[in-house]
């Protein structure tokens, strides 16, 4: 079956392909109820000897991102 012309062969196609998330922000980020993006405290991982209880207990809770970067992480995580 050989086409002659092109006006044989259709393009199912219509809209362009859906914009890919960014798979390192999509986990390490989250979206609150109220539309803020909730993050991870840094320096909890490793090395915790010689860091006080307090310091650790504070590290453990969640953190909000800050005004000047979530319009940096609303693009990679496709929400602007």
């Amino acid at each position: 079956m050989a086409l002659n012309t092109l006006s044989e062969i259709t393009i199912n196609r219509k809209t362009m392909p859906k914009m890919k998330t960014k798979s390192s922000a999509k986990k390490r980020f989250k979206l609150t109820g109220s539309g803020k993006i909730k993050r991870k405290h840094a320096f909890k991982s490793h090395i915790l000897t010689k860091k006080s209880k307090k310091r650790k207990l504070k590290l453990t809770h969640d953190g909000l991102v800050h005004k000047a970067d979530e319009n940096n992480i609303k693009i990679q995580l496709r929400l602007k």
